[in-house]
C-alpha cells in the first residue's frame, strides 16, 4: 500500500488496528499514520464498509424504504437515522454498483427480461427500461422519453 499523503512505496505495517478494525500503516518518508480506510470515500465513515454495503443492498435490492432499513439495522445493533441511509445511498451507490458490476462482468445469465415502466423524472414522464438476467441481477438499464404516450 502506498502512502496517501505523499505516494511514497515505503511504508511499514503497525502492529494495531482502528476501533473498527482495519489495519494501520505508518509512511517512513512523511511519517505520517493512516488506515486502509485513508484517502478513499469511505474515510470519515463510523461504521465498517461492509455494513454499508448490507444497507445498500437492502435498499437497492429489496426495495426497502430509508425507514425500513434504518429499523432492520437497529434490530441488528447498528443505530443511524432514515437520513444517513439516505445520504450513504447518494454518497456510496456509485462506488456499490460499480463493484458489483466489474465482479459480475462475463457472469450475466443467458435469458434476459426487460419489464416497462412509465415513470415522473424532474416532472417529465418517462420509460424506464430495464433488462434483468434470469437470476435477478440488474443487466442494463434505460430511460426515454415519454412522447407518445396516450
Amino acid at each position: 500500500m502506498d502512502c496517501p499523503h505523499c505516494q511514497s512505496i515505503r511504508v511499514s505495517s503497525l502492529k494495531r488496528k482502528t476501533s473498527l478494525g482495519y489495519d494501520m500503516f505508518r509512511c517512513k518518508l512523511c511519517r505520517r499514520t493512516f488506515n486502509e480506510r485513508t484517502d478513499t470515500p469511505f474515510n470519515f465513515i463510523e461504521v465498517p464498509t461492509d455494513i454499508i454495503f448490507q444497507v445498500l443492498l437492502c435498499r437497492v435490492r429489496y426495495k426497502l424504504s430509508y425507514r425500513d432499513v434504518a429499523e432492520l439495522f437497529l434490530l441488528r445493533g447498528f443505530q443511524f437515522t432514515h437520513e444517513t441511509v439516505r445520504d450513504w445511498e447518494e454518497r456510496f451507490l456509485p462506488h456499490f454498483t460499480e463493484q458489483i458490476r466489474t465482479k459480475r462482468k462475463g457472469k450475466v445469465g443467458k435469458v434476459w427480461l426487460v419489464d416497462e415502466t412509465f415513470i415522473r423524472v424532474k416532472g417529465e414522464w418517462c420509460y424506464l427500461y430495464r433488462g434483468i438476467d434470469e437470476d435477478g441481477n440488474l443487466v442494463d438499464v434505460r430511460l426515454s422519453t415519454g412522447e407518445g404516450r396516450h
